[in-house]
């Protein structure tokens, strides 16, 4: 039980210290992609510490459980899990943590179900709007024009991406502006960033009260951006991209005073042409592999006691 608490303990740890961590992290801005990745190893590692305790409580608490989780394990490794002691607490906390885990994939299979139908209505309008020609398959071209005298772009994931622009928006874009948007729409298109925003809105969603996962619904959403955006610079330059950012979005009203969710834009602007540098590659594989362990500690917590009751 003491293993089943220490891991208890360490999911709560690390979910109320690592988003502040990450809040003073000043390289996140330069390599959004590594700040994503290490969002996503936080999270796992809190939901790893949690499912791991579930299971040890649960193996503490019932026999069946615990048949099945140590069946062939020697008395000195049940003996080091406490396994035949009677702990009140164990049942009570396995019932909890399996009530979580259960929420959790119902709140993903909301998600996913609300997203499907949210892309079937866009693509119903999207059809409508931009009927197909005889001969012409639906779903077929990579790349849709709508009349529209809103510039805007976007792309409708799903397993063929399209991306949508209005004529508005090749009326504004210049040279190479265009190419710019696309790129950055094609960025979010291949990154599958749809699937870490679902993740992230069907946990905070799910959990309200919890803060590691409204943070990392905000972090998702901003930093995606971030991440196309540095793939439209890459290859189109900075002052292109924030200049393509400017014309799709001034009419918005998103660089003045706003609280609308497009209100990051002027940051964003400010970074494409502030143009820091980015990490050395040292220092980004540093802070990947670190990242990476993040999830990996759980299961040496759990597995620690195990292991020395062999040795």
């Amino acid at each position: 039980m003491v293993v089943s608490l220490t891991l208890l303990a360490l999911g709560v740890v690390t979910a109320a210290v690592a988003p502040r961590l990450l809040a003073r992290a000043v390289w996140a801005e330069r390599e959004p992609v590594v700040a994503l990745w290490v969002w996503q190893c936080v999270v796992a590692a809190v939901l790893f510490s949690f499912g791991l305790s579930m299971l040890l409580s649960a193996a503490v608490a019932w026999q069946a459980v615990r048949g099945r989780l140590f069946a062939s394990a020697p008395n000195g490794v049940i003996e080091a899990y406490e396994l035949g002691s009677h702990q009140p607490w164990s049942a009570p906390l396995a019932v909890l943590l399996a009530c979580g885990g259960l929420w959790t994939a119902a709140m993903l299979a909301r998600e996913i179900r609300r997203a499907r139908a949210r892309r079937r209505q866009r693509r119903r309008e999207l059809l409508v709007r931009s009927p197909l020609l005889p001969g012409e398959e639906r779903g077929a071209g990579p790349l849709v024009v709508l009349e529209g005298e809103r510039p805007d772009a976007y792309f409708l994931p799903g397993s063929t991406p399209q991306l949508v622009i209005t004529t508005a928006a090749l009326q504004r874009l210049k040279g190479r502006q265009l190419d710019a948007v696309l790129a950055h729409e094609e960025g979010h298109a291949r990154a599958r960033h749809d699937w870490l925003l679902h993740c992230a809105a069907a946990l905070a969603g799910g959990f309200p009260g919890i803060p590691v996962f409204a943070a990392f619904r905000a972090e998702m959403h901003r930093l995606v951006e971030l991440a196309a955006d540095d793939v439209a610079s890459r290859r189109h330059g900075r002052l292109t991209t924030a200049l393509a950012l400017v014309e799709l979005n001034e009419d918005r009203g998103v660089f003045g005073p706003s609280s609308s969710p497009e209100a990051h834009l002027p940051q964003r602007v400010n970074r494409l042409l502030t143009a820091l540098p980015r990490l050395r590659p040292l220092q980004r594989l540093h802070l990947t592999a670190t990242a990476a362990l993040l999830p990996v500690v759980p299961l040496v917590v759990a597995l620690v006691p195990g292991l020395a009751a062999l040795n």
